[in-house]
């Protein structure tokens, strides 16, 4: 990877808008600032608009965390999202998606096996992500597994876990300490 194009600004450099937005975060999500935060703090009403989505995401939409953390590695994947993947991997491990499937996300293939929650998010993220819509199977399958509500709520996943990706990809964020960037696929 090349070098970041918008690494951490200083807090001595921070305006007053974007110490505020730390501030919050920080008091909020009660986590170190770090990753897109970095980047986003560059705008910090989208920052703090955005983690609140997030905070929504991660931890109160209707899926599990290992469901969320097996579509946000996936998401993580189609990016080839280095920060992502390796701030998630953990995440995943310990929400119960097992080493297997890590690393059949991480090499490209569909993990086997599968339990019947993750085969239907595997079928509608890696559709979505193809295609950018679901056929009426894969939507069908989906509601009749997760609700309306669970459907909107992936989409949800895929969709900002996805903008936080490319923000990332554009800043050139590296992977976390003590993690290493995916193998890229050929573009």
């Amino acid at each position: 990877m090349t070098e970041c194009r918008m690494p951490p600004i200083a807090e001595k450099d921070f305006t007053a808008a974007q110490k505020q937005a730390q501030d919050e975060f920080v008091a909020e999500r009660k986590v170190p600032f770090s990753g897109p935060w970095h980047v986003f703090v560059r705008s910090p009403e989208l920052l703090m608009r955005t983690h609140r989505v997030g905070e929504f995401l991660r931890y109160r939409c209707s899926l599990s965390g290992r469901l969320s953390e097996f579509c946000i590695l996936m998401v993580a994947r189609h990016w080839s999202q280095d920060y992502e993947w390796g701030a998630h991997r953990k995440h995943a491990l310990a929400a119960g998606v097992t080493e297997a499937s890590i690393a059949a996300i991480r090499d490209g293939r569909r993990p086997s096996p599968l339990a019947d929650d993750e085969q239907t998010i595997w079928d509608f993220v890696s559709e979505l992500l193809a295609t950018r819509r679901v056929s009426d199977a894969t939507y069908a399958a989906a509601k009749a597994r997760f609700g309306e509500n669970g459907v909107v709520e992936l989409c949800g996943l895929v969709g900002y876990y996805s903008m936080l990706a490319m923000t990332m990809n554009v800043a050139r964020v590296e992977p976390p300490e003590g993690e290493t960037a995916l193998p890229r696929f050929p573009e």
